[in-house]
């Protein structure tokens, strides 16, 4: 543990996921400045956006950041599927008087044909850079290192994850199923196993060189010391920092989250085209009337998921959004991010001093 912690630069085993469209500079910067590391996702944001989030966040503090990328097979795009899902969802935006997009797109690069976003990672060198969906291609990683950029891969099973240390990441996130948002699986298609955190935690810790980071199901200092226990060198929390007041979280969202819903979550494709676990809603609903196979590619048919969403909300009604939270959600305290570091590392300190005591 302590290996990684002096590599990652960070006085806490304490990571902020990367929830792009949640993360925000300021969270980030609170997180890191607290003594953990603060994360940002830029996988759903230009090459020039990307300089321009990194930047404001490095100008609030100057502890590392973890900056995250989406590393997944650019779409293929199929025009009457995307027709037939524009017009399955048609009636939904008519309940708001609005008209869906006369066509899909895909709304964002992956970072595995963005030259333009490594070359920003490049000239800002953020301590820290994260892989998601799958890996890049070894001479970009290979540029990332020059750099003295710390990698970290998201992985779901050994095979991942043997894959992300053979390629020379530095440590992996062992993502179990209870994580909220996107899954981090390589390939969207394939059997998912669907191990939890605890289990997968312990199976790659077992198996691998690299340091293990836990994901998944962890809202508090006794579930941080769980997966310490058990191998991980550090704990990455998102749910938690969901309801902070410096996340990009909208009032919809979080009273969401603050009410009975955070009790039910689910795993969906329909809002964004890959399995992403979302406090049930209107839009995951339909996405169990939905067969799979007929919902466009990611990021495809989150064109959309986005303007349903953005309709939906003119109207009042919250209830299409992409409200992506774990199994955990029920423990969700809405503090300041750099509060619910300092509590997180208190409760911490009692587990372990009532271990220790034992």
């Amino acid at each position: 543990m302590d290996a990684l912690l002096e590599k990652l630069a960070i006085r806490l085993p304490i990571i902020q996921a990367p929830m792009a469209g949640v993360s925000t500079p300021e969270m980030a910067a609170a997180v890191s400045n607290a003594g953990g590391l603060g994360s940002i996702g830029i996988g759903a944001q230009t090459a020039a956006q990307a300089h321009d989030t990194i930047a404001a966040t490095q100008k609030l503090t100057s502890n590392p950041i973890n900056v995250n990328v989406f590393c997944h097979q650019p779409a293929s795009s199929d025009s009457s599927r995307e027709s037939a899902w524009l017009a399955y969802l048609a009636p939904f935006f008519e309940k708001f008087n609005a008209q869906p997009p006369a066509r899909l797109t895909e709304i964002y690069k992956s970072f595995l044909v963005d030259d333009d976003t490594l070359s920003v990672l490049c000239e800002l060198r953020p301590r820290v850079v994260s892989f998601h969906f799958g890996l890049p291609e070894q001479s970009r990683i290979e540029k990332l290192q020059e750099k003295g950029i710390v990698l970290l891969a998201t992985v779901t099973n050994l095979v991942e994850a043997l894959e992300a240390q053979e390629v020379g990441v530095d440590a992996v996130v062992a993502q179990g199923f209870e994580a909220g948002g996107h899954r981090g699986v390589f390939d969207p298609d394939a059997i998912d196993d669907q191990m939890g955190t605890l289990a997968l935690t312990r199976w790659l810790v077992a198996n691998l060189d690299v340091p293990v980071i836990s994901a998944g199901g962890i809202m508090d200092g006794a579930g941080i010391v769980a997966c310490l226990n058990l191998g991980a060198a550090a704990a990455q929390l998102g749910t938690a920092f969901v309801a902070c007041p410096e996340s990009a979280a909208d009032d919809f969202y979080r009273a969401a989250l603050c009410s009975e819903a955070a009790m039910h979550t689910t795993m969906t494709r329909a809002i964004s085209g890959r399995p992403a676990r979302c406090l049930a809603n209107v839009f995951t609903a339909i996405g169990q009337e939905t067969v799979s196979s007929v919902i466009p590619d990611y990021p495809i048919a989150y064109d959309a998921g986005k303007a349903l969403n953005s309709a939906a909300k003119k109207a009042g009604e919250g209830g299409y959004g992409a409200q992506w939270a774990g199994q955990g959600a029920p423990l969700s305290r809405p503090l300041p991010a750099s509060e619910l570091i300092a509590l997180l590392e208190s409760e911490m300190n009692d587990v372990l001093k009532l271990q220790s005591s034992m």
